[in-house]
């Protein structure tokens, strides 16, 4: 199996995050609780929470797996392939999916913070196998 799994799978979750966002935003208005006027600058205004939260887990999805995409991109064009990153890949996912459970719904700092741990621990993990791999070619 291929790491690009993995990495479409990061990608259909990030992409579900970005139609919540923006679902979260146009009910917001509809319900009247922020005026249009806001998300012309994202200032001016308060919004829900379930907006906010949203909005910043997907900040997250943004960031930090950035640098999983390089590494599977680079696995891809070096045409290299380890087992063992290809469960840390999934494991990297399955962690970033929690972290945005937890960040959307009940939101605890603590437990979403230990996700994210785990999850920067894993991708850390791949970076330095990773080079392992290339010192050895």
């Amino acid at each position: 199996m291929s790491i690009i799994y993995p990495i479409f799978a990061l990608v259909l979750l990030t992409f579900a995050v970005c139609f919540g966002v923006g679902l979260a935003r146009l009910i917001s208005v509809q319900k009247r609780q922020v005026s249009p006027k806001y998300y012309k600058l994202l200032s001016g205004y308060t919004p829900p929470d379930y907006v906010v939260k949203l909005g910043k887990n997907f900040d997250n999805l943004l960031e930090v797996p950035v640098l999983f995409y390089l590494l599977g991109v680079l696995m891809i064009t070096l045409n290299l392939s380890s087992a063992f990153i290809l469960n840390l890949a999934w494991g990297f996912v399955v962690f970033r999916l929690i972290h945005t459970i937890i960040h959307i719904t009940y939101n605890a700092p603590t437990h979403r913070f230990l996700a994210y741990l785990v999850s920067c621990t894993i991708l850390l993990v791949m970076w330095i196998e990773f080079m392992l791999i290339i010192s050895q070619s």
